[in-house]
């Protein structure tokens, strides 16, 4: 369900960007054919456009709380995966550290070249 909503989501973003990109800044168009006059053209392209717009910008926001929200509330059916993945990470050895005993339990003590002395 959650990968639908990102697929319509993304179909919804390029929409978007191919709504802005036809625009005119000015105001104009698809409207502005290539005279001044609109004898052949349609008369209320750039109200469409901006409408449409808009509707893009709302289904945006819409899906983007809805996949939010689903991806909550499904927290239970990833929490599986997860924790099968925190085990096998649980399993596996960690690295010794450089110059360290893995077994050692007492603290890392500084050397004498570590401690600074001079004042400042």
């Amino acid at each position: 369900m959650v990968t639908f909503l990102i697929i319509l989501l993304i179909i919804a973003c390029v929409a978007l960007g191919l709504f802005v990109l036809i625009q005119n800044p000015k105001g104009g168009g698809l409207a502005t054919g290539g005279g001044t006059s609109n004898m052949f053209g349609v008369q209320r392209t750039g109200d469409v456009l901006e409408k449409g717009s808009w509707v893009l910008l709302t289904l945006i926001v819409v899906l983007t709380l809805a996949v939010t929200t689903i991806a909550k509330t499904s927290g239970g059916s990833a929490a599986v995966g997860n924790s099968a993945i925190q085990e096998r990470l649980n399993k596996t050895p960690s690295p010794s550290p450089i110059g360290g005993n893995l077994n050692s339990t007492k603290p890392a003590t500084s050397t004498p070249a570590e401690t600074d002395t001079t004042k400042k």
